[in-house]
């Protein structure tokens, strides 16, 4: 069946919702996870061929027996769940551009290419090189970072690499590679002269870049990290365990984080594996924290969210996603530090449904003299394939909540209540459940609330086991 074009969202709420003069909007994208695989037999013509010839390939008409191999594929490589296909990346995009046409910037989370992309491109070229495979993968983020470019072309598009995104497979990568280097130009392509070459220098190193964030953002930067090298499955494409790209990555934030102090400038931080705990492995895992046993952490170490912690005057957000899920996080100051001072947290839903979830993207305001993120909304699509598909407004962040902006102050507010609102019972406890999951299973996390909860605001385990295992007063 030939793709069918995606039908337009049912209103623009955010582009209707009455703005401060002094915002400017934004949007976020995370864990787009594009499948080139949806059609096995186009698969193999997409690897022979330039990524300037992929739309004519992907908009033919499917072929006979695609879903049917499509479902081997997915059984044969241990995929739990459908991820973007083609007509539902398009989907996705025009609803972004109608949702917010004026977005100054795009920021994509990591986790551009598919799951098991290793396995699936071996099941459907089994005769391929190493060599093929890698320039099977360069092609498909290139195609994906493309499609978003043009599907908002005054946007600037600043993106980071996840878990999935290498030429080795899931988790492994290594340092100063080939793979980075093309990337890296990829990435940086669009960034004005005199920063691109230092971008591009720092992301050959170990995927990481800093890009001043547009006008009218005033002193404002964003540093981007690759931190699959600070995860704690990390390892080389060989294998082998090594620090060498955290260890780098660390200093130079350290040093742009510092310069940044001495300068009075705004930071924005983008990663896509989260700083803290991992409460659903923790709890999937039977860790008993209030034995002493440790929750499962994203990261290897708390030296991430240790170095941001010293930063709290510095950094006024941090944008990640690999949960796939929409989520608050608040990363709290050092209290060692004489600039103490709370990090706002925001990790941002999938386009993907792996999850059973519903797609998404999120549309953020961003208050221009302070570079706060000020107000977000969240628009999902109907249905999981973008056939047909209709996207609307989730929900609004300000609404929701009834606060003013998603700051730091907020969020220490926010999840203090959520922590005493064991039941989960008041209405900003509702309005999390209803939204976390992008299709509301909040009966599921309902039950697990107090073990969820007290993982929004400590990162580390000591810190979760104290909220944990405390009695809460009423």
């Amino acid at each position: 069946m030939a793709a069918q074009a995606p039908r337009p969202a049912k209103s623009n709420a955010a582009a209707s919702k009455a703005r401060s003069p002094q915002q400017m909007r934004a949007l976020f994208v995370s864990d787009i996870h594009f499948e080139p695989f949806w059609d096995p037999e186009k698969a193999a013509r997409l690897a022979g061929a330039p990524v300037n010839a992929w739309k004519g390939i992907l908009t033919e008409p499917a072929s006979a027996d695609r879903e049917q191999r499509f479902d081997e594929l997915q059984q044969a490589c241990g995929a739990r769940g459908p991820d973007t296909s083609y007509v539902l990346y398009q989907s996705s995009l025009k609803a972004m551009r109608e949702a917010v046409p004026d977005a100054k910037f795009i920021t994509v989370s990591g986790d551009l290419i598919a799951h098991k992309f290793h396995c699936k491109f071996t099941k459907v070229l089994p005769q391929a090189s190493t060599e093929e495979y890698q320039a099977f993968v360069s092609k498909t983020i290139e195609f994906t970072i493309e499609e978003l470019r043009a599907a908002l072309p005054s946007a600037s598009v600043y993106a980071a690499l996840g878990n999935n995104d290498s030429d080795c497979d899931d988790y492994k990568l290594d340092a100063h590679s080939e793979f980075l280097k093309r990337t890296g130009a990829l990435v940086t392509a669009h960034f004005p002269d005199p920063l691109q070459a230092g971008a591009q220098a720092t992301f050959e190193a170990g995927g990481y870049y800093a890009v001043p964030l547009p006008a009218p953002l005033k002193h404002a930067e964003l540093l981007v990290l690759d931190d699959l090298f600070m995860s704690r499955q990390y390892t080389t494409c060989g294998g082998a365990k090594d620090t060498t790209g955290a260890d780098e990555q660390l200093d130079w934030l350290r040093q742009k984080l510092e310069q940044a102090r001495r300068q009075h400038e705004n930071v924005w931080v983008m990663g896509h594996i989260p700083p803290g705990i991992d409460p659903y492995s923790t709890l999937r895992r039977f860790r008993n924290v209030c034995a002493g046993e440790a929750p499962e952490m994203f990261l290897a170490s708390d030296d991430l969210p240790n170095l941001l912690a010293e930063f709290g005057d510095v950094v006024r957000v941090g944008i990640f996603g690999h949960t796939h899920m929409d989520e608050m996080r608040l990363l709290r100051g050092s209290e060692a530090s004489s600039t103490h001072g709370d990090i706002a947290i925001k990790l941002v839903a999938s386009i993907s449904p792996v999850n059973g979830n519903s797609p998404s993207f999120t549309v953020a305001a961003i208050d221009a003299a302070t570079a706060q993120l000020a107000d977000y909304q969240v628009f999902t699509s109907s249905n999981q394939t973008g056939l047909d598909a209709l996207w609307k407004e989730e929900y609004d962040y300000d609404r929701s909540f009834k606060e003013p902006n998603y700051s730091a102050k907020t969020l220490d507010s926010l999840t203090k209540s959520f922590v005493a609102d064991v039941p989960a019972i008041k209405a900003a406890s509702e309005a999390y459940l209803r939204h976390y999951y992008v299709r509301d299973r909040s009966l599921e996390l309902r039950l697990l609330w107090p073990q969820y909860s007290c993982a929004l605001a400590n990162y580390t385990a000591e810190g979760y086991a104290s909220c944990r295992c405390v009695a809460p007063t009423h």
